[in-house]
């Protein structure tokens, strides 16, 4: 696949603002050949590096996983989780990228007790049953919400990996939608069933 370039839109359409009157047409007009810079010279994309565009996406995942955060611990005094916000982005597009928000341990369905974290997103996928974690990305989506089963990593460099025996692939939601996202989150980080009854009547 071709390595994607990035260029700064806003100058581009600044450079595409319409002129009042063309060169030659000035020139007729007056007998002045007009010296101004962009009369002689195109205007030049200004292109990012990668690295540019790695740095502004986790910026932005940044803030997102900040005030998500915000979020469900406002909810319930009860109810809250770590902050442990970190991001990454997607080698080959970097204007692609993910955000870990918290993990924390919870019972969940006939599971004793499960390990897990949740992640934001900029793009919606399918999570993967192997390595390559993210399949048939869509763009379509602005945002994708998720939360996967984890366990401490054996044969990897990562210190946590998926652990696929829940489930089968690990995963326990996903949602482009944030209001369930964080209905979800909270049933997950809710300590009795009471609580988690008011929090499903939401």
């Amino acid at each position: 696949m071709a390595r994607l370039r990035y260029f700064d839109a806003k100058d581009a359409s600044r450079s595409q603002e319409p002129q009042l009157i063309a060169a030659h047409s000035e020139f007729l007009r007056t007998g002045r050949i007009p010296r101004e810079r962009r009369h002689w010279l195109a205007e030049e994309k200004r292109y990012f590096t990668h690295d540019e565009v790695a740095a502004k996406t986790g910026r932005k995942l940044q803030v997102a996983g900040e005030k998500t955060h915000q979020h469900i611990n406002g909810f319930h005094h009860s109810i809250q989780f770590p902050k442990m916000i970190f991001h990454r982005t997607l080698e080959d597009s970097p204007h692609l990228g993910y955000c870990h928000v918290t993990a924390a341990r919870t019972k969940f369905a006939h599971y004793e007790e499960v390990s897990w974290a949740f992640y934001i997103a900029n793009f919606y996928s399918d999570i993967g049953d192997n390595d390559n974690f993210f399949e048939r990305i869509d763009v379509g989506y602005s945002r994708m919400y998720f939360a996967v089963a984890i366990k401490p990593g054996e044969d990897s460099a990562e210190k946590m990996t998926i652990d696929r025996s829940v489930r089968g692939n690990g995963l326990l939601f996903r949602t482009h939608d944030p209001q369930a996202a964080i209905r979800n989150i909270l049933l997950l980080g809710a300590r009795n069933e009471q609580l988690r009854e008011i929090i499903r009547q939401l």
